[in-house]
């Protein structure tokens, strides 16, 4: 399978590139970037030294040649992609945010007019896997609900209220410095931002939504000084008391066939650089604390996409994603 990565430069094409080395039939032959083009990639990447000898090139939708594209770049960029790559025959898979909502939703949250809407599956593949398979188009998760649907999915069912609680690195804010990621202002220090109104909760209301659930939903972020990783608190509220023996039932039978699903107490250390999300949970009367960790970077992006093109290819769903976590 030859892939191109439309968007190479930032962080989230980086770790394409360096996962699909693995990759037993996938092979990167064109990385595009607007501002890096003629560069070699390994300048912008220089990890990926040795690994590629790709240079970045601008090319026109109609000039991208590959049986599989990634679409890594920012809202609103991608709709103007996709229409003319799936005309080509291609199979896509996007890692923006402008095919995760239905039409309405997604021009009332992000602010702007889609312009080449579409229904597209959600790719979180422990709960849409069905949806997936077959598609031409996949439109994977933000990273946020990707950690916090997956703590709440196994008791949506039984929640009144859906809290949730996130610590991510600073990797999640982009390549691009700003005074929000400068070393000063984060080091040291734990920062909510968005506290009631990241986009990013309408994903994971909509997510509980889909898994049957009435429960009132809330979300706040906080950036911490790492570089990878996203640590989510999720506090259910359930309509009754839960044992702790009950819950872990529930999660076991929940994610028994999930390879990327751990059920252990989560670090973000243990997930680092890997496609694995861990998942805990304690019990105390009608409420349920969950703490899920994943990498933003792999899970909560480029990992997770890999995962959905081998799903629609019909490779195996591990294909590529076998590193195992960089712990320390």
């Amino acid at each position: 399978m030859d892939v191109a990565i439309v968007g190479a430069s930032g962080y989230t094409g980086g770790e394409l590139i360096r996962l699909l080395q693995g990759h037993s039939s996938a092979e990167v032959v064109m990385a595009t970037s607007r501002k890096e083009e003629g560069r070699p990639v390994s300048a912008v990447h220089p990890h990926l030294t040795g690994y590629t000898d790709l240079t970045f090139t601008n090319p026109a939708v109609e000039e991208i040649d590959a049986d599989v594209a990634f679409l890594a770049v920012p809202h609103t960029a991608a709709m103007h992609y996709a229409g003319g790559l799936l005309e080509q025959g291609m199979k896509v898979v996007d890692l923006s945010a402008d095919y995760r909502l239905p039409r309405e939703v997604y021009e009332k949250v992000y602010g702007v007019t889609h312009t080449d809407y579409f229904e597209a599956p959600y790719g979180l593949p422990e709960l849409h896997r069905e949806e997936v398979k077959g598609k031409q188009f996949v439109s994977n998760p933000g990273c946020f609900p990707t950690g916090a649907t997956l703590a709440a999915a196994p008791l949506a069912d039984k929640a009144r209220y859906v809290i949730y609680d996130s610590k991510t690195g600073v990797s999640g804010s982009g390549v691009n410095p700003s005074s929000s990621s400068h070393y000063p202002n984060v080091a040291d220090g734990v920062t909510p931002y968005k506290w009631t109104s990241h986009r990013h909760l309408a994903e994971m209301k909509q997510e509980l939504g889909r898994l049957g659930s009435k429960a009132h939903c809330f979300f706040t972020p906080h950036l911490v000084p790492v570089n990878r990783g996203i640590l989510t608190t999720a506090h259910i509220i359930t309509d009754e008391p839960l044992t702790q023996e009950e819950i872990e039932g529930r999660y076991q039978e929940f994610y028994k066939d999930e390879f990327f699903v751990r059920l252990q107490k989560p670090s973000l250390p243990a997930v680092r650089g890997s496609n694995f999300c861990d998942i805990w949970f304690e019990a105390q009367d009608e409420r349920v604390v969950v703490v899920s960790a994943i990498d933003n970077l792999v899970k909560g992006a480029a990992g997770q996409a890999i995962q959905n093109m081998n799903i629609i290819c019909g490779f195996a769903e591990n294909d590529g994603l076998m590193t195992p976590p960089c712990m320390p």
